[in-house]
């Protein structure tokens, strides 16, 4: 290829980003630093992906948040990953003094991600009281005062202005670790105040994958930690949310706080268009219907029901609904054929497709649940599925070889009216007339074929 043949195929945008997406990771390194004008085209495709793994030094040396600054603008996506080990989990403070255990309430140190002047940045303790402040640095690691460290945080945030997807990881934690304090619930806070503050405008997908219960307390963007009133702003344009959380053990008679933490955590994303949930590791109730679960429902007779006799009456969680949801995926629940109706129900004007995989029934069957579709539609032929239409096309190839079928998949959706299916009707005259013609047709072809043989 000559100089100027390869001018061209590189100032093409997608000859060149065809080329650089074979390329390896450590290829487009060698290649940036061959030129400025190489520079310039691979930096978008070398970090349109940013993974960084929390540590104590990840957004604290100053040459590395130079670095961030200058090829931040490339970074369409952002995996945070909080791994869960040994040194994750804190202890209770206990005062050298007294040997008495000291409570402690986290408030975030909040300040403006873009201060006017020095003087407008507070210089105030992070943690409030100077004791409290001493005791912390003494007692906890320098991991958890790097987690705890917003402004780092916010500025990391600031240097990702075409940020568009959020990936956020915090795998290992036990089942009997539920409840215990850790260094990843702090971390979680600070990104998810970042991200309030920085508002990123082009943000708009967010998969947690995986994720603890416990991450739902930190990660609301009401009723927490940090809150205020304009902190839903980034979090209501998100269209596209995954999930992949840890299952864990619930019931009547058992804590229901992390389900009341994932319900209203989801009510928070008004735009959404595209859900994915998945339990791991064990099932879990329909995240979608938790007001219908009975862990979460106000028991039948309560203390002041003499008083207050209507509260009784009155569930605990309110129905999510989507407005603009089109697809939704559920995966390894629990739920009853009640609640898939109600939801499909709730959103037959908005939603084109949702599935239930590896979802059991614990009342009713799933004609039950799938039953609004059928007085939607009027008829119950959506239960046949897709309707499948077989054609013969013989290939003269071999004497013994069976002739092909080709299966042609036509399926009626349940909100689409219903008609003549005129293509059918004009596939299956092709393949009658492809039948007659294809005897003379071939007569045709070896008479005026020349065949040698060798």
């Amino acid at each position: 290829m000559t100089s100027r043949a390869f001018v061209e195929f590189w100032q093409t945008d997608l000859t060149r980003r065809c080329l650089l997406s074979y390329l390896a990771p450590r290829d487009l390194k060698t290649l940036r630093l061959t030129c400025l004008e190489f520079a310039l085209d691979v930096g978008p495709e070398l970090f349109a992906e940013l993974g960084l793994e929390f540590n104590p030094n990840v957004f604290s040396r100053h040459g590395r948040m130079v670095a961030l600054e200058r090829v931040g603008g490339y970074v369409k996506t952002l995996s945070f990953r909080l791994p869960h080990s040994s040194t994750t989990f804190l202890s209770p403070l206990i005062a050298p003094d007294t040997l008495d255990e000291v409570n402690f309430l986290y408030e975030p140190h909040v300040v403006s991600p873009r201060p006017s002047s020095s003087s407008s940045v507070s210089s105030g303790s992070r943690y409030g009281d100077d004791e409290i402040s001493d005791l912390l640095v003494k007692h906890y690691p320098p991991l958890f005062h790097a987690a705890t460290n917003i402004t780092a945080f916010t500025r990391a945030i600031l240097a990702l202005p075409n940020l568009k997807t959020v990936k956020i990881s915090c795998p290992n934690q036990r089942p009997g670790q539920r409840y215990r304090k850790s260094v990843v619930d702090y971390a979680l806070t600070s990104l998810r105040v970042a991200l309030e503050q920085v508002n990123p405008p082009a943000l708009e997908t967010l998969v947690l994958d995986p994720i603890h219960p416990g991450a739902l307390q930190h990660l609301r963007p009401l009723s927490s930690f940090g809150a205020s009133p304009a902190s839903t702003r980034v979090w209501r344009r998100i269209k596209r949310l995954t999930i992949q959380m840890d299952s864990f053990e619930y019931g009547r008679d058992l804590p229901s706080d992390h389900l009341k933490f994932l319900h209203t955590y989801l009510q928070t994303f008004v735009s959404l268009e595209h859900l994915d949930f998945t339990w791991l590791r064990g099932q879990g109730p329909c995240p979608l219907s938790l007001d219908a679960e009975p862990s979460t429902c106000r028991p039948a007779s309560l203390e002041c029901g003499n008083t207050c006799p209507k509260t009784a009456a009155v569930p605990s969680c309110k129905p999510i609904k989507f407005r603009h949801l089109k697809s939704m995926h559920v995966r390894n629940a629990i739920l009853d054929a009640s609640q898939a109706a109600s939801f499909i129900v709730l959103h037959r004007k908005v939603l084109h497709e949702f599935s239930f995989d590896q979802c059991q029934l614990r009342s009713g069957t799933w004609d039950d649940a799938l039953a609004p579709l059928s007085r939607l539609a009027g008829n119950e032929d959506w239960k046949r599925g897709h309707e499948e239409v077989t054609m013969d096309v013989p290939l003269v190839l071999s004497p013994e070889e069976k002739p092909q079928t080709d299966l042609v998949l036509l399926s009626q959706l349940w909100g689409d009216s219903q008609g003549k299916h005129r293509g059918l009707d004009t596939l299956k005259k092709l393949g009658v007339r492809t039948r007659e013609l294809l005897p003379s047709y071939l007569h045709r072809l070896l008479r005026s074929a020349r065949l040698g043989w060798r």
